[in-house]
């Protein structure tokens, strides 16, 4: 016997990806913040006061039912982001600049 589950509070777009109604919010945010920050749902109400109680536990229900797949979609996202940290222009030192300048004849 296979059981379908619904979200009836969730949408999702052309790229099937999980959002909350027809908010901005992809479940993926809040399930990162519950995740990484450890944040209840009562927090994920503060901190998004137009969310509205079901929308936040059927993203959080939507999270722990696909919780693989949505944890390796957060590592996938911060690994990203450090690889992106780590090629992006150092800033130059003061005396880097100073050269420079003086080297400009300014």
């Amino acid at each position: 016997m296979t059981t379908v589950t619904t979200y009836p509070h969730l949408t999702f777009d052309a790229a099937g990806t999980a959002r909350i109604g027809a908010t901005r919010y992809k479940v993926q945010h809040l399930a990162a913040e519950h995740y990484h920050y450890g944040w209840t749902a009562e927090e994920l109400l503060r901190q998004h006061p137009d969310l509205r109680p079901e929308e936040v536990y059927a993203a959080l229900a939507y999270f722990y039912d696909h919780f693989e797949e949505l944890t390796d979609l957060m590592a996938e996202s911060e690994n990203r982001a450090d690889s992106a940290a780590a090629q992006a222009v150092q800033p130059l030192a003061r005396q880097e600049l100073l050269a420079r300048r003086r080297a400009q004849g300014t």
